[in-house]
């Protein structure tokens, strides 16, 4: 079974060249995410995510909400483990698919069907899987005959739907989603969020990062809400929403 345990986590990120007593100040004073804070040495940090203890199990579906600058990007990146904690320990039993940044990685001048076998690859996907998944990705895209030109040839709502196809052929148990949807016509995005569907289904353990109610109520049956790095609320979704709009 998945599982995800974080114990007293921190992110913290340090700021250089921050001498100017003046510009400290005014950094102090437009900085809206994390708690900017100083260390022994007088080193300027920015505490992205502080002190936050949580467990997912499987079975969550779990939609983190906040403010811009809350924390919900650092957290998704932790749990990804492209950040570590810089305080406290992070435990996760099971296989992470991240869903974060989708374009990182699609080369321009190959053609649609060569980046999905590359991203394909670099997913952890076999030739063979990606063999008996790529007329299924292909349809996805919706881009026909484009899928044989270069990249470099396509708008960047076209690119977008390219990699969320591509994305969307992975297996996971733990799944990490970031403000995804909304590429593309009516068809596309129904299409997509047919997929996400899927997706869920097959996931033990999904977080999923948003401004939409509408996703959350949809497909969370949990919710976490941060601010400011920290954790303001973890439990039912309502109760979530409501907190968030100050309605509670």
């Amino acid at each position: 079974m998945a599982m995800i345990n974080l114990h007293s986590v921190s992110v913290a990120f340090p700021v250089y060249n921050l001498n100017s007593r003046s510009f400290k100040k005014y950094f102090l004073r437009m900085a809206t995410g994390g708690k900017v804070v100083e260390d022994a040495n007088k080193h300027v940090m920015v505490k992205a995510l502080n002190n936050i203890s949580l467990r997912f199990e499987h079975g969550d579906r779990v939609g983190l909400i906040g403010h811009n600058g809350s924390g919900k990007s650092t957290l998704l990146r932790l749990l990804a483990t492209i950040y570590e904690p810089t305080a406290g320990h992070l435990t996760i039993q099971g296989h992470i698919s991240p869903m974060l940044d989708l374009m990182p990685g699609m080369e321009t001048e190959l053609t649609g069907y060569e980046n999905i076998t590359i991203r394909g690859r670099l997913q952890g996907l076999t030739l063979q899987e990606i063999k008996q998944q790529a007329d299924e990705i292909a349809e996805l895209t919706g881009l026909g005959d484009y899928l044989s030109m270069p990249v470099r040839t396509y708008s960047s709502g076209m690119m977008v739907r390219l990699a969320f196809a591509i994305s969307a052929s992975i297996k996971p148990d733990i799944l990490l989603i970031d403000e995804i949807f909304g590429a593309g016509d009516a068809n596309f995005i129904e299409k997509a969020r047919q997929k996400m569907i899927s997706l869920l289904n097959q996931s033990s353990i999904v977080v999923l990062a948003t401004h939409s109610d509408e996703l959350i109520t949809e497909f969370c049956n949990k919710a976490l809400l941060l601010e400011a790095g920290q954790v303001k609320f973890f439990g039912d979704t309502e109760k979530a929403l409501e907190i968030y709009h100050n309605k509670g």
